[in-house]
Formats: C-alpha cells, structure tokens, sequence
C-alpha cells in the first residue's frame, strides 16, 4: 500500500487543546446560589409541615389505632395493637370499598373523556379572539366560577335542575313531568361533570394559554404563506405546541384518578343515593371518621396514594414511548 509522502520539516498540527471542567466545591455553589435557596425556602417548609410529616401517620394502616389508649397522639400511638395488614385485609373483603373504586374509576373515565378536552378547546377558541379587550374580558367570565365554593355551585344547580328549580317549574307550566335531575342516579355522571366544568374549565384553560403563547407566530405566517388553511395550521402547528402540556396533565390526571374530590360527593351523597354517589374519599370519611376505624380510613388512603404511584409511572412510561418527557426526564 501507498502512503503519503513525509515533507522534511513540516510541522504537525496541534491537537485540539481538551478544557477539563473544574468541578465546584459545594460552598462554592452554596455561596453562588443561596438566593435561590432562600427563595424556595417557604416552600420547602409548606411541603414538609403539611405534606411529609402527616405522611408519618400512614403507620397507623397497620394498627388498630385508639386516639383515646393515651394522654397525646404519641402515647394512643405506642398504646396502640399492631395487627400488620388486617386493616387491608378488611377493606378488601368489603364490598363498599371495591363500590367505592368502582364509582371512583368511573367518575375520572367519564371525566377524561367530557371533562379534560373542554379547557384545551377553550383556550384554542379565546386565543383565536384578535382583540385583547374582548379577550380579556371572556377569561375573566369563564374563569370566575373557579372561585365559588362547592356548596355555592351545588345550590345553584338545585335552583336550576331540582325539583322545584327553574327547568322543574317549566317543564309544569308546560304539561310535562317534571324532571329532577338532583336526586337521579342514572344521570349523576353527567351532573357532577356539568358542575366541574362550569366551576373549573375556565380556569384549567389557563395552562394551555400559557403554551399557545409559547408558540412561534412565524410558523403560522410561514403555514399561511404556503397555501395551509386555519384547520391545516390546527393539526400542524397548534395541536403539537400543546402536545406536551397535554400529555403532561393527562398524567397528573392519571395520577390523581382515584381523588376525584370530597365536597361535591359528600354535599349531594344523601340526595342520590351511596350506591351513585360514594367515593373513595367519602368512603374514608364514614368509615374512618365517622365510625372511628382510624386505621381502616389511613389504609384506604394509603392503598389510594400507592394505586396513584403506580399510574403516575406507568403513564410516564408510556410518554416516553411516545417520544415526550413527561413529568421528568428520561435516565
């Protein structure tokens, strides 16, 4: 084989010189960003005085818990008879609590599929509106419900929907049955998402907003230039801006698929019934609380934590198949 010929007294070129990063020290970094620190310090206190110490009480899923055994809390708990999973052994050989499950899973399908694309829609439709001053004043509108408490809204939809309410009263006057949709098992699904979404669709909106505004106008202008129509530019431009806000709240969502709320369900449990209306957190609160099985209650809140767990990673898993980060990045 030919080789290249050696040229006498050319010189070689340098190799490339090789930076080595110096690693800070941690005072260093601690002295660069304790601005940071000491902003997220309010924060850090909030998540560890009212999220990861009550944490520590999911022990008492394993006693037969007596707030009364001792003088304190820390007495009535060492007072207290460790029986291992026989609070778990109870709830699963009870019928209400897989009823409570079911209603629960049932609940946030139906929700997923009415309720979650509603604010996406939303936010696409007022980020449409060219007029700022219109545009404002329609999110303020849509949005305000998210500030009335449950007991507000929920009188409100008896003064419409129940059975002296206004669409009651009307369908009188007209010579039909009155209909009463408060107190109608067979339509509770439709009622307590119709409540959802008038009291927080609006303010769900805001998180897709905030991605719509992220997005790049040039890519539209450019979209336009070449021929695509508004549907076009929808599907190629809008919707993969927001794919993944949309995946990322759909796995929050996902998480939180067996908390679907306490106050709705407790306001209007006796009006349609338990067999419709109880829950997992109902279920919690009349047989923890209400019959003082304490540790029964922490081991339904337990079971619905790790059940959350496992559907947070199992949808993550599934985002990063797709191709998006979901709630953390992939390793």
């Amino acid at each position: 084989m030919s080789s290249s010929p050696i040229v006498e007294g050319a010189v070689e070129p340098a190799a490339p010189a090789v930076h080595a990063v110096r690693k800070m020290s941690f005072g260093a970094r601690l002295r660069r960003d304790w601005p940071l620190i000491l902003m997220c310090v309010p924060a850090m206190l909030l998540l560890a005085v009212f999220h990861y110490l009550p944490a520590l009480g999911n022990v008492i899923a394993f006693q037969d818990y007596n707030p009364f055994a001792g003088d304190s809390p820390l007495q009535a708990f060492l007072s207290s008879e460790w029986i291992g999973f026989g609070n778990f052994q109870y709830l699963f050989e009870t019928p209400a609590f897989w009823e409570s499950v079911r209603n629960t899973l049932g609940i946030t399908a139906f929700q997923l599929v009415f309720y979650f694309p509603i604010p996406i829609m939303l936010a696409m439709l007022l980020n449409s509106i060219l007029s700022p001053r219109i545009r404002s004043f329609v999110q303020s509108v849509v949005y305000l419900p998210h500030f009335f408490s449950w007991v507000l809204v929920v009188s409100l939809f008896q003064m419409m929907l129940g059975g002296a309410g206004l669409v009651a009263q009307t369908a009188r006057d007209a010579g039909f049955t009155a209909p009463d949709f408060m107190t109608d098992p067979d339509t509770f699904y439709f009622l307590i998402t119709s409540q959802a979404l008038w009291k927080d669709a609006g303010w769900g909106m805001i998180v897709f907003l905030a991605a719509l505004a992220a997005i790049d106008p040039s890519l539209y202008e450019a979209a336009a230039a070449d021929g695509a129509g508004r549907w076009r530019r929808l599907w190629h431009i809008t919707l993969p801006g927001l794919r993944p806000v949309i995946v990322l709240l759909l796995i929050l969502r996902l998480g939180d698929a067996l908390n679907v709320g306490f106050e709705q369900f407790y306001l209007q449990r006796e009006a349609v019934g338990r067999d419709a209306a109880e829950v997992l957190d109902t279920y919690v609160y009349y047989q923890g609380i209400g019959v003082q099985q304490w540790g029964v209650g922490a081991a339904a809140g337990l079971f619905k934590a790790l059940v959350g767990l496992l559907l947070i990673l199992g949808a993550n898993k599934v985002a990063h198949r797709l191709g998006e980060q979901g709630i953390y990045s992939k390793s």
